[in-house]
This record gives C-alpha cells, structure tokens and sequence, in this order.
C-alpha cells in the first residue's frame, strides 16, 4: 500500500488542518473534539445546518461548509461515525434561537450519534432536529444499516437545505423541505475497485479482473450481485433502470443527474457515463434540468461511480441554483 500519509491515526486530523490553511476564508476546524465550522458562524437569525459521519468521503462533509451550504461538519475517524460529543460541539458552536437541521445519512453509528446529540440539545433548551437520508436502491439492509444507505443524495440534500437556510426560511420549512428531498432523490452506486483504509493497509474486499460489485456503499459494502465487467454503455443502462424504476421517474419528470466519482474513477470516464445517462433519460422522456458531474461523495481511492437522480420542482431548481461558497461547491457569487 502507498498512501501520502504519516501516521495512519493521524491521517483525519493531520487533513484537517490542510484544510483549514486552504480555506480560511470559508471556514475554521476547532479541535478534540474536531468539528468544520464556518468562519462566520454562529449566523445571527439563521437555522444551522449540520451533517457529518466518517472520514475519507471527502469533499463530504467538511468541503460543503460554507455560505449556502453547511453551517457544520463533524468529521469522525475514516469510516467511522462521529461522537455524540462532537456533534454537540458542532451544535454548541452555530446554533442560536432559530434552532438546528442535523443531516444524517442512514447509518446505525451515524443515526445513534446524532439523536444523541439532538436529545442533549434538547436539554439545553435548544430547538435542534434531525432528517435522515436513505436514498440507495440497491439493497435495503447492509453491514452498517437498517434499511437502505444514505450516499449521493445527501450531497443535493445539503445543498437545497442549505441555500433555503440561507435565506431565512423556519426551522419548520427547512425541515419540511429536508424531507420532500429525502422523499424524491434515489442512487445507484458500482466500484471496480476497493478502498483501502488507511489503518488496514489492504482493500476492503476483493475483487477479480474481470468483476464489478454491482450496488456498492460508500464504505465497501456489499451490493445487489457481483458482475462481469462489461462496456460502459450496458452498464450506466443498468444503473439508470435500477434508479429510475425506483421511485418510479416518469416521462415528464424534470431532474438533476448528479453522476459522481467514487474516488479513482477519472473524469474522462465519468463524463463518458455522464452523456450515456443523459441519453438513456431523455429516451425515456426524463428532462435533466440540472447537472452535477465530479468526485463529490467519494470512498479513498475506490474506482468506480454512483448516479442519483432528484426529481425537480421549481423550487427545488432555485435552491440548487441560489449561491453557494464552499471548498467544493461555488457559484452565484
């Protein structure tokens, strides 16, 4: 294995402070317990939006701390759930009269964590809620869930809650808003190849030449089958059928296409699948209005991608579009 590491127990705080030199503008890393917050908060007169979970996913959660986005993120050790302890640091450090959203992905770690910490809040008088994401089609429990996992989605789900936070909308909006996302976003998810955490020092699973894990998580988790490799445009069909038949996505529907990046799969590919989606819905009669297309929820260097579709309306639309200013997502200022 080679890694640009020192310590593998250090790995996770030794990146914070990169990015926090890298991005002082945007946004601070406080430590023990170490949590991403925005260089201006608390923000007087705003709901704080909240999220986090293990390490080596980045850019999620602390690159999407910023004007727009995330008023926080709570980093915990790579591919592993935060504390109760550091969430309510993250609580403690944004959150005033108008209350808190906490963004969970459907983990067990992740969700005990984090409604611990609400319930502390709570105690403190502090009006403080959480909104769990389980947007992955592929399998419905797993080796870290009850239910389906929360990837990809949570990425636009950060983004719409966040830009509705930002414009001063209720705690009861913000949360309403949470989970219509929740309720319309659904992802597919392939690797080629397996991350390799750092203190192991050898990949998750093994996989053959020829194979593809078909309905990975974002931990290395076991998917729907194991498949031969095939040519992209056989399998991007096989992602966008078993997303679209999901929810279902209908003709008509307008969405965004967010095709992803699980950490080693290169741009040139990632467009290549991208423009194969975007035919495939188009046949189908599902208008893609909005796009995202790069590594946004990653697993280290696992090779492969994830597609997650979000069926729009025109508010959502303008959420997306509305100012962002993050490490990892930036435009309209």
């Amino acid at each position: 294995m080679k890694k640009i590491i020192n310590d593998p127990a250090t790995v996770v705080a030794d990146s914070l402070r990169g990015l926090a030199v890298a991005h002082a503008d945007i946004l601070r890393v406080r430590d023990d317990p170490a949590v991403v917050v925005r260089a201006d908060a608390p923000v007087p007169r705003k709901v704080a939006v909240i999220s986090g979970g293990g390490s080596g996913h980045e850019p999620l959660h602390g690159g999407f701390v910023g004007r727009g986005m995330l008023d926080a993120a709570v980093p915990g050790a790579v591919f592993t759930s935060p504390t109760p302890d550091a969430v309510q640091a993250a609580v403690a450090a944004t959150t005033g009269p108008s209350g808190a959203l906490l963004i969970v992905k459907n983990y067990t770690g992740d969700v005990l964590n984090f409604e611990t910490a609400a319930e502390l809040a709570a105690a403190e008088d502090l009006d403080v809620r959480s909104v769990v994401i389980d947007d992955d089609v592929a399998v419905k429990d797993s080796t870290y869930t009850a239910g389906r996992r929360g990837v990809g989605g949570t990425v636009l789900l950060e983004k719409i809650v966040g830009a509705a936070a930002e414009r001063g909308d209720s705690l009861d909006a913000v949360e309403a808003l949470a989970r219509k996302v929740v309720g319309q976003v659904r992802s597919i998810g392939v690797a080629l190849s397996a991350p390799i955490v750092p203190h192991v020092g050898e990949p998750s699973f093994d996989l053959g030449p020829d194979e593809i894990e078909f309905g990975i998580g974002i931990h290395g988790e076991p998917g729907r089958e194991r498949i031969p490799a095939e040519p992209a445009d056989a399998l991007v069909a096989r992602m966008v059928e078993a997303v679209v038949s999901d929810l279902p996505y209908e003709s008509g529907d307008k969405v965004l296409l967010f095709t992803n990046s699980m950490g080693a799969t290169p741009l040139v590919e990632l467009y290549l699948a991208h423009g194969i989606a975007e035919r495939l819905l188009a046949e189908r009669g599902i208008v893609v209005e909005r796009r995202l297309v790069g590594p946004y929820i990653t697993s280290l260097e696992m090779q492969g991608m994830s597609l997650t579709l979000l069926k729009l309306d025109d508010e959502l639309t303008e959420l997306w579009d509305a100012p962002v200013w993050t490490p990892a997502l930036r435009w309209g200022i």
